[in-house]
């Protein structure tokens, strides 16, 4: 970044000094301490003097006038870069990757077990969406008799997402009528995403089920229903109290403005879709906000990496914590999960997704 070119190699070391001892210890970094930490060899005067060209161009701050300095959300911001550029390290080799994720046969369970166990590594507050499914086609549609004056419409998805209806009929289907539904939904919808499923279509499909238009109607509610997400995404957050373990979030309106917007759905879901719409970031996904990049929350850094399970199903993976946090070890955990993620995906189905079955009348004539 041309901000970056701004410093010269001394200034650089300075600026990782006060920033790895900040994120340490909470406290402004004053000269004495950068020379007893670095290999610098300069006196305290030159440092006091790189140090305040640093402030001048923005990348420090000093909080009183006789502390030292601590980083502002552009000094943060070329430590992440620095990070970022850095050769790619392994995955932690140790008991983080043993304790992430266990396999399990319900999603809903494996993503609360993400959020826990990052909250409890990281000691952040963590964060993390249900997959929304884009670009998800039809597998296959069945429709079945459950009694004289009622069907089952059960509808596959990509990724075996699965969605069922009871559709209230007002006489019964002899089978050769069910057969040629099934023939007619599953010759034109299958391989089909939802943007797919035009005015067009569905009037063709009417037509050709004559009587049984209101059926096909009904089934085609089914197919956008498994797609679209009436009911807003669920997003599973761990940790939250930790945030008072920090003096610099702990104080009470910090702490409740910030805890306020957990327990807020829909901030938290305007926040998830903010940052899903941003393609910027690293080519591991992941991309670190700090300070004023978050709406309303100038006080803290957060961390996200996005997550593929396959065939459509993509959310995102979030830790907030102070500006101050280790935002190494956080980057390694992401990625960690991702690897875990992937190797999952790859050795078994994605766990299905049920509803409730919901009764439909059909309307007299």
């Amino acid at each position: 970044m041309a901000e970056d070119e701004e410093l010269t190699e001394r200034q650089k070391k300075i600026l990782d000094v006060i920033i790895k001892n900040y994120l340490e210890t909470g406290e402004p970094v004053g000269s004495r301490t950068i020379s007893k930490n670095s290999d610098l060899n300069l006196s305290s005067a030159t440092i006091r003097n790189e140090m305040s060209d640093l402030e001048e161009m923005g990348y420090i701050l000093q909080p009183h006038t006789s502390a030292g300095r601590i980083p502002s959300d552009k000094g943060y911001r070329f430590y992440v870069n620095e990070l970022m550029t850095e050769k790619e390290a392994s995955p932690p080799a140790d008991s983080t990757s043993e304790m992430l994720v266990q396999r399990t046969d319900r999603l809903e369970k494996m993503l609360k077990q993400v959020v826990d166990v990052l909250a409890a590594n990281t000691q952040y507050t963590s964060m993390i969406s249900a997959p929304a499914i884009t670009g998800v086609r039809v597998r296959f549609v069945q429709l079945s008799a459950v009694n004289d004056h009622q069907l089952l419409s059960v509808v596959v998805m990509d990724g075996n997402a699965i969605r069922n209806r009871i559709i209230d009929i007002d006489e019964p289907l002899n089978a050769e009528d069910l057969l040629k539904l099934n023939m007619l939904l599953n010759t034109n919808l299958s391989g089909l995403t939802v943007n797919d499923i035009n005015l067009g279509l569905i009037q063709k499909m009417k037509k050709s089920a004559g009587e049984y238009a209101d059926i096909i109607e009904n089934v085609l509610e089914n197919v956008a229903g498994t797609i679209e997400q009436d009911e807003g995404r669920t997003i599973y957050t761990s940790g939250t109290t930790n945030i008072f373990k920090y003096p610099e979030l702990s104080d009470a309106n910090r702490a409740s403005h910030l805890i306020s917007t957990f327990e807020n759905k829909e901030e938290l879901e305007n926040l998830i879709n903010d940052i899903e719409s941003d393609e910027e970031g690293n080519p591991n996904g992941i991309q670190v906000y700090i300070g004023d990049d978050i709406p309303n929350m100038p006080d803290v850094s957060l961390v996200t990496a996005k997550y593929d399970l396959g065939d459509g199903f993509k959310g995102t993976i979030g830790i907030l914590g102070p500006k101050r946090m280790d935002y190494e070890n956080v980057m390694k955990n992401l990625k960690s999960l991702k690897k875990q993620l992937s190797d999952i995906v790859a050795t078994s189905r994605l766990p299905e997704k049920k509803e409730e079955p919901k009764r439909i009348t059909k309307k007299k004539e």
